[in-house]
C-alpha cells in the first residue's frame, strides 16, 4: 500500500481555504461593528468606513464559496444510523476510548452535525445581512424588521464563530487532520484508526 491515502483534491482544499479565509475576514470585520470595544479591529480593513463597506461583500463571497463547498461534500455528510451511534459514544471519543467507538465513514457523526449546522447558519447570515445592508436594501424595510434582523444576525454570527472554533480545535486535536487539508493526504494508520469504514471502502480490507 502507498505511504499516503488521498483524502482531498486540490480543488476541494482550495475551496475549503477560500471559505476559511473569507470566514475569518467576515468575523473580524463583523466583530469590529458589533461593539465599540472591538472597533480597533476595523483598522485591519482601513478604518470604520471601509470596514462597514467591505463586511457585507465579504459575507456574500463567503456564502458563495460555502455553497460550492456544500455541493461538493453534502453526499458524504448524510447522517446515517452509525453516525447517531457515534454521537451516543462521543464521551468515549473525548476520553480516547476508541475501542468503544463505531466504525465511521469519511466523516464521523460530529463532523456531519457541524457541517449541517453551518449549512443552516450561513443562509440565515446571508438573508439577515441583506436586510440590514446599507445603503442598498435596508431602506426598503421597516425599523422593527431591521432591529430583528440585526439581533438574529448577531446571535447567528456568534453561533457560527463557536462552531468554527470547535471545528478548528477538533482538527488540531486529532493529529494528522491538518495535513489532510494542506497536502490532501493522510496516513493509512490515520485512516484506519479514525475512519475505519472509509478505510475499508478505499482498500477493501
Amino acid at each position: 500500500m502507498s505511504r499516503w491515502i488521498h483524502r482531498y483534491s486540490a480543488g476541494e482544499r482550495s475551496n475549503h481555504w477560500a471559505v476559511a479565509i473569507s470566514f475569518v475576514l467576515a468575523a473580524l470585520s463583523g466583530i469590529a461593528l458589533f461593539h465599540p470595544a472591538f472597533f480597533f479591529l476595523s483598522h485591519l480593513f482601513g478604518g470604520g468606513t471601509w470596514d462597514r463597506i467591505l463586511h457585507p461583500y465579504i459575507g456574500v463571497f463567503l456564502a458563495l464559496v460555502f455553497i460550492l463547498l456544500a455541493l461538493r461534500f453534502w453526499r458524504r455528510n448524510v447522517i446515517r444510523p452509525r453516525d447517531r451511534e457515534w454521537m451516543r459514544h462521543m464521551g468515549d471519543e473525548l476520553h480516547n476510548r476508541d475501542e468503544r467507538m463505531p466504525e465511521t465513514g469519511k466523516y464521523n457523526g460530529g463532523q456531519k452535525v457541524l457541517f449541517w449546522t453551518v449549512v443552516m447558519l450561513i443562509p440565515i447570515l446571508l438573508l439577515t445581512g441583506i436586510v440590514i445592508w446599507r445603503p442598498w436594501f435596508a431602506p426598503a424595510f421597516p425599523l422593527v424588521v431591521l432591529r430583528i434582523a440585526v439581533l438574529i444576525h448577531a446571535v447567528v454570527a456568534w453561533l457560527m464563530i463557536l462552531a468554527i472554533i470547535v471545528h478548528v480545535y477538533a482538527a488540531l486535536w486529532v493529529k494528522g487532520s491538518v495535513r489532510a487539508m494542506t497536502r490532501g493526504t493522510v496516513s493509512p494508520a490515520w485512516a484506519k484508526h479514525h475512519h475505519r469504514a472509509w478505510y475499508r471502502e478505499l482498500t477493501g480490507k
